[in-house]
């Protein structure tokens, strides 16, 4: 079972290795075996290595200017749920990416995430280089 002060912590620590970039700090969130579902048609990342490279690609060697903010919705016995919040610069083509989800995560009896899963969606706003000129603000 987990307390909303656990929850509301393994949230805190989320946030702050997304808006770092740290990999390992995120892979510490979860047990060795956890399956992570970041969208729900597509099979789990499962293990610690395979999340340790979808954070890695991702967020350290994709992603900038990071901001994020969750807000729990509601605890289950060893079940939470969240809606978050999210934006970056994308490192490659300088767009703006925004993102608003929920997610649940299941965890052990020592705060370890084992399941996770979310549902989110993006806007993404085209760097003011790739936009037409009708597009850019003058």
């Amino acid at each position: 079972m987990i307390t909303p002060a656990q929850f509301d912590d393994w949230l805190r620590r989320y946030g702050r290795a997304w808006i770092g970039g740290d990999p390992d700090a995120v892979v510490a969130l979860f047990t060795d075996d956890a399956a992570y579902h970041e969208v729900p048609f597509a099979p789990p990342m499962v293990g610690a290595a395979a999340i340790r490279h979808y954070w890695t690609v991702g967020a350290k060697d994709g992603q900038r200017n990071v901001t994020f903010d969750a807000t729990p919705i509601a605890l289950d016995g060893d079940r939470g749920y969240a809606h978050w919040r999210a934006s970056f610069t994308r490192v490659a083509t300088g767009a703006f990416v925004e993102l608003d989800g929920v997610l649940a995560a299941r965890f052990d009896d020592t705060g370890r995430c084992r399941e996770f899963r979310e549902w989110w969606h993006r806007r993404e706003t085209p760097s003011a280089a790739l936009r037409a000129p009708s597009e850019r603000e003058e």
